[in-house]
């Protein structure tokens, strides 16, 4: 435990590990605490595509956390950083929430229903039949099928709830295309979060509560790697994978209690 105190960085996953729903984790607050008072640097790194920096930060401060926007990355700006990179603005058809829309339209990214370079398609609750049938005559068109991430479920107040590849999985079978996944455990969005916290991978813990997305992300990346058990992992499913993360926590309080 002393060498992940002692590590100058933390990149951190958001649901499951720092919040279910609208509920922070036990120890949360404490662990925030630690690290302003310990001077770490630290990013909150979510693969949901929903919400903005600015509305992460708003979350948090109705849950009794001040944390400046700065401090938060999400597959949602990854995706519109990649897309303006690859195609300066093209337009696309999207499927998700106002956190994506905002990023690919700050990105120059434009909205096209008719004949976009890229369907896109994040986290939603309105998600229905007309959305998936357009992506899939849009894709089958030539269209370019992009995920923002490869969660299949998402931990909330009281259970689970699908995700992001588990709305993209129907345009992939229908149209036999695979889709580009952006976030964790690509590394393009591990080597910008470290960018942004200036520090090297070896210097920096990975805690996340996926051994799919967050641990495999840390391992690849060369980070220290943590596995919390508050959100979608147990500790009996980690021997179904062929990797293991350095520390096995029930929460991110176990590194300061």
């Amino acid at each position: 435990m002393e060498v992940l105190r002692s590590k100058k960085g933390f990149i951190c996953d958001m649901d499951g590990v720092i919040y279910h729903g609208n509920n922070l984790v036990k120890g949360v607050k404490e662990f925030v605490e630690w690290l302003k008072s310990e001077d770490k640097r630290f990013l909150f790194l979510t693969n949901g595509s929903g919400r903005s920096p600015r509305e992460l930060r708003q979350k948090l401060l109705r849950l009794g956390l001040d944390i400046e926007e700065d401090h938060f990355y999400t597959s949602a700006l990854a995706t519109a950083s990649f897309l303006s990179k690859q195609s300066p603005n093209c337009s696309a058809y999207v499927i998700g929430e106002p956190g994506l829309m905002n990023a690919l339209h700050d990105a120059g990214i434009t909205y096209n229903d008719v004949d976009p370079e890229y369907v896109v398609i994040g986290e939603t609750n309105n998600y229905n039949f007309d959305a998936i049938r357009k992506a899939m005559n849009l894709v089958s068109a030539g269209a370019k099928l992009i995920g923002t991430n490869t969660d299949l479920i998402a931990p909330v107040e009281d259970g689970m709830v699908p995700a992001c590849r588990a709305l993209v999985a129907p345009v992939e079978l229908t149209t036999g295309k695979p889709a580009y996944y952006i976030g964790k455990p690509n590394p393009l969005m591990m080597r910008t979060a470290l960018s942004m916290l200036g520090i090297h991978s070896y210097e920096t813990a990975m805690i996340g509560d996926r051994m799919d997305t967050d641990i495999i992300a840390g391992i690849e990346s060369g980070m220290d790697t943590v596995l919390v058990l508050s959100g979608v992992s147990a500790r009996e499913t980690v021997d179904s994978f062929p990797y293991r993360p350095r520390l096995i926590l029930n929460s991110v309080y176990d590194i300061v209690k």
